[in-house]
């Protein structure tokens, strides 16, 4: 029996953690070649693309693909952990006079390239031990701001009349983004404690919600001998880059890790760099390359391997 490859976009469900979900992954696909791209609280539910056999080799880069998330934040209180887990630290009287101008002036001030200070129930490391470890244990220690970028933020409803307003927003972030962290920050620009009481991951990368298989689903599908079906082709997983197709003859090439020379690169506008998808002229997924200048002999711009996927890999 061939041992399964590809990409399976899970719905986790709350209550587990983003290891949960691949340990039973790996019992109900049979191997232990599954990694999951990018960790999910475990109360938050959504898209956790889970990677298996192969696939592996394109988690990283599929983590680093833009997230989609659907919030809800609550002002006039925050909470330890910044969301509705935690013990209550503050609270102050929302004004009336709160507006959705105000609000929606203050979520424009967010989109962009800002600055987050990690928060102290999550799973950075600080000197080798993780922040929600030293946070349960009473301790609080200072953290560096890391910059992350939020490309969008559209607000869904708003609920102003309540004693503490709640704003649905949907955002579209990098990696590394803490979403319930914005909610803080925000609502200390409006001028108020708050916290998020609810997240949802409604994409991640090329996956979506809609698209997502439960674990009840995978069981049927495994008992029904499908499960093979539900996986989607590793190189789904690196649709952030742009794909170029090389001629018959540099297939074999590629497909042993040379470097492919580009007298003149697609399109004309690479940087050194940017990655590419590399694909045979009948679409067969070669490989991964990165766009690098070789200075020897004034050779130029080309591109190396970063991964490749051997015939009846991808």
């Amino acid at each position: 029996m061939t041992a399964p490859s590809g990409i399976l976009p899970l719905f986790k469900p709350a209550g587990m953690t983003s290891h949960d979900c691949v340990m039973k992954m790996r019992r109900l696909a049979r191997t232990k070649k599954v990694g999951h791209t990018g960790t999910l609280d475990p109360d938050v539910t959504g898209v956790l693309p889970i990677c298996i056999g192969q696939a592996t080799k394109v988690a990283d880069y599929l983590h680093e693909a833009p997230k989609v998330y659907r919030a809800v934040m609550q002002i006039g209180t925050s909470t330890d952990t910044q969301d509705a887990s935690g013990t209550v630290i503050e609270t102050k009287p929302v004004e009336p006079s709160l507006t959705e101008t105000d609000i929606r002036r203050t979520v424009d001030r967010f989109i962009g390239e800002i600055e987050q200070v990690p928060p102290m129930y999550s799973a950075v490391k600080v000197d080798g031990k993780r922040l929600h470890e030293l946070a349960r244990a009473g301790q609080e220690v200072e953290r560096k701001a890391r910059r992350v970028t939020i490309y969008a933020i559209e607000i869904e409803s708003l609920d102003l009349e309540a004693v503490e307003p709640r704003i649905t927003f949907t955002v579209t972030c990098s990696k590394g983004t803490y979403v319930r962290t914005l909610c803080v920050d925000m609502g200390a620009s409006l001028g108020y404690p708050a916290h998020m009481v609810g997240l949802q991951r409604i994409s991640s990368g090329p996956f979506r919600i809609e698209e997502c298989c439960t674990f009840e689903q995978i069981e049927q599908a495994v008992e029904a001998g499908t499960f093979a079906d539900l996986l989607r082709p590793l190189d789904l997983g690196l649709t952030q880059y742009p794909a170029v197709t090389v001629p018959a003859g540099r297939v074999q090439a590629i497909r042993n890790g040379l470097s492919q020379r580009f007298l003149s690169l697609p399109d004309g506008n690479w940087h050194i760099g940017d990655k590419m998808r590399v694909y045979a002229p009948d679409g067969a997924f070669l490989a991964l390359h990165e766009v690098v200048y070789i200075e020897e002999k004034n050779k130029g711009m080309e591109s190396k391997p970063v991964r490749v996927f051997p015939e009846g890999e991808s």
